[in-house]
């Protein structure tokens, strides 16, 4: 893998990171959810004249990655209100490499290797960890929500595995992953933002007002972030990029402690540590 292609994934990781601490430091964290999916619908809907549209085959697997997509936004929203985002970060994209690999088998025929085993230890042991670090740091203190935050969290990795399984199948029968990415961006975004307006429609237009921003930059970080890992798995092996993107649990720990302010136990660490090892190895092996 050239240095190029490590420098961009490394970056995409990155953006991963930052738009999810955007949304965590909102001042509504599901308004702010809604103003960045639709700033990656809009700059998607901008883009998508200039590149070939998917075939047929894949509109089925499009509309159920969308919906499930809206779901996931949903669900991040609740775990960042609820809790931490170096608890639920880790959690949301640890596990998912995990189900994943549970559901092939099954699904697909595809048995665990011995070191997609160790990964499963490792990812088990370390959501373990991090619930229980959770629950004793709030020992002596007022009733907080790690509960609340380590549920949504593990339904959103649910939710991630759904999709991801889901558009394993689609962008193959799509023929142009680059369109294919772009309208489910414009189908969840378009469908999150209605179906906001519907049930919100003062409290979205007032903080659209004063936090439009973050639909740009947000927009932008979620889209950039997922193209260019496209574009990365073009240029070297899909499993070397898939396991190198999971450096974004770690940039998202350090942005939750010098920009979020997030006080993070060395027992957390440990446990953030041994997710980040398993999703590694899950997506190496």
């Amino acid at each position: 893998m050239s240095g190029l292609v490590v420098a961009v994934v490394l970056f995409a990781a990155l953006l991963h990171a930052s738009w999810n601490a955007i949304v965590k430091s909102g001042k509504d964290t599901f308004l702010t959810t809604v103003l960045v999916s639709a700033g990656a619908a809009l700059i998607s809907l901008a883009v998508l004249p200039f590149v070939n549209s998917p075939a047929p085959a894949s509109w089925p697997y499009m509309a159920a990655s969308a919906v499930a997509q809206l779901a996931y936004y949903s669900l991040l929203a609740a775990a960042y209100k609820a809790g931490d985002m170096s608890h639920a970060y880790p959690l949301m994209r640890g596990s998912a490499p995990l189900l994943v690999a549970l559901a092939s088998w099954p699904l697909i025929g595809e048995r665990l290797s011995a070191m997609q085993m160790g990964a499963v230890a490792c990812i088990c042991a370390g959501i373990l960890g991090l619930y229980v670090a959770a629950r004793t740091s709030a020992i002596g203190k007022a009733p907080n929500n790690t509960g609340r935050a380590t549920a949504f969290a593990l339904a959103n990795a649910c939710v991630i595995a759904s999709y991801t399984l889901i558009d394993g199948i689609g962008v193959r029968l799509s023929g142009a992953p680059a369109a294919y990415t772009m309208w489910i961006f414009v189908l969840n975004g378009t469908g999150l933002l209605l179906w906001t307006a519907l049930r919100r429609p003062t409290d979205l237009f007032a903080y659209a007002q004063t936090q439009w921003r973050l639909a740009a930059i947000g927009g932008f970080g979620t889209l950039a972030s997922y193209g260019l890992a496209l574009w990365a798995m073009t240029q070297a092996p899909v499993a070397a990029i898939a396991a190198l993107r999971e450096t974004s649990i770690l940039f998202a720990i350090a942005i939750a402690a010098l920009f979020l302010r997030e006080k993070i136990s060395p027992r957390r660490y440990l446990a953030i540590a041994l997710i980040a090892a398993g999703a590694i190895l899950m997506r190496m092996a």
